[in-house]
């Protein structure tokens, strides 16, 4: 996978203000702020590299306000969602990025729906919905 590289400035210049606070500064968007996704097939694509990172068919509604995945487009042992601790807000959680250009997308709790029990929370404004043809 190559490595997308880019100064603070030119994500600055490439991101909306709040997509760059979410995916480069590791915020959060409000619960319910997001349109929702539509509900045809289609990929998930970061929005800061255009890396494929969730899929349609593995979204579900958690009632949570954000999107929500039970795995990522490539399975749950995913090459290009990564996991790091996140120690922020005083608690410990596993927090997920795009590993083709590092951005922030949210984090993995494990309270999700079979068959992996994971219940991927994402921030909706780190995504991008493009349809299959």
């Amino acid at each position: 996978m190559e490595k997308v590289v880019r100064s603070d400035d030119e994500w600055r210049e490439r991101l909306s203000d709040l997509a760059y606070k979410v995916t480069r500064k590791h915020g959060t968007e409000r619960a319910f702020t997001h349109d929702d996704f539509p509900k045809a097939p289609g990929v998930f694509r970061c929005v800061c590299c255009g890396a494929e990172v969730f899929d349609q068919a593995h979204k579900f509604d958690s009632g949570t306000g954000w999107p929500s995945f039970w795995q990522p487009v490539d399975g749950v042992q995913s090459g290009i969602v990564g996991e790091s601790v996140d120690r922020s807000w005083f608690m410990t959680r596993t927090e997920v990025h795009c590993n083709r250009c590092d951005a922030h997308l949210g984090h993995v709790f494990p309270d999700g729906p079979k068959p992996t029990g994971l219940r991927y929370c994402i921030n909706g404004v780190a995504l991008e919905f493009v349809p299959r043809e």
